[in-house]
């Protein structure tokens, strides 16, 4: 604690990039699963495959991939590149079949509706569908963001890791409160992030909750 108050714009610069880290690559993955999540939905051949190969991508060390990526793409090995390409891959695995899951969420009644009405497959899953899942959606997507800010950390010992960075000074320093200060600068990120999601998913649910008070 000693060091956080003693050095507080280090702290808080560590904080903010660890933020960025955390939130882009959920971002991200959240842009990426969705129209994938809805384009496999009717392909029960496609999808099956989808869900096995995100399970494996989810399985590859995330130092491993911090590694290999410069590799892959030219970007040097410094670069938060590495680092946001990764959680990217790790937040689409894990959301893919969380949003095909919400999706077969949605009552069938509530398609057929959308049909009659005279919605086209697109304004459907945009209008109906994906509101629909909100539910199913907000909490894998709460899960995946607490995970990249877990994640990030890793990121320190190939030197781009945000609050990550104080573990391994401290570890070198032999100064345990730097790590201290990493660890309390981690859980507070991950519950505010929480928090954060949780009330943007009950602000768009709020059709649930007059359905569930009329019921």
């Amino acid at each position: 604690m000693n060091w956080m108050f003693a050095n507080p714009d280090e702290f808080a610069a560590l904080f903010a990039e660890h933020t960025a880290l955390s939130l882009l690559p959920t971002l991200i993955g959240l842009v990426a699963a969705v129209p994938l999540g809805a384009a496999l939905r009717g392909l029960p051949r496609a999808r099956a495959i989808a869900v096995v190969v995100a399970g494996i991508v989810f399985t590859i060390p995330s130092l491993a991939l911090f590694v290999v990526i410069p590799g892959l793409i030219g970007t040097r090995i410094l670069d938060p590149v590495n680092v946001v390409i990764a959680l990217s891959m790790y937040s689409l695995a894990l959301l893919v079949r969380s949003v095909l899951d919400a999706l077969d969420g949605v009552p069938p009644a509530v398609r057929d509706a959308a049909r009659a009405m005279g919605y086209s497959s697109l304004r459907r899953i945009v209008a109906v569908d994906l509101p629909v899942a909100v539910p199913v959606l907000v909490p894998a997507l709460r899960v995946v963001a607490v995970t990249n800010v877990s994640l990030v950390s890793v990121g320190a010992v190939i030197g781009i890791g945000g609050l990550g960075r104080l573990f391994t000074a401290g570890y070198q320093r032999s100064y345990p409160d730097q790590i201290v200060a990493g660890i309390i600068g981690t859980v507070v990120l991950a519950l505010l992030i929480d928090r954060l999601l949780a009330l943007a998913g009950w602000s768009l649910t709020r059709w649930q909750r007059v359905t569930e008070a009329a019921a």
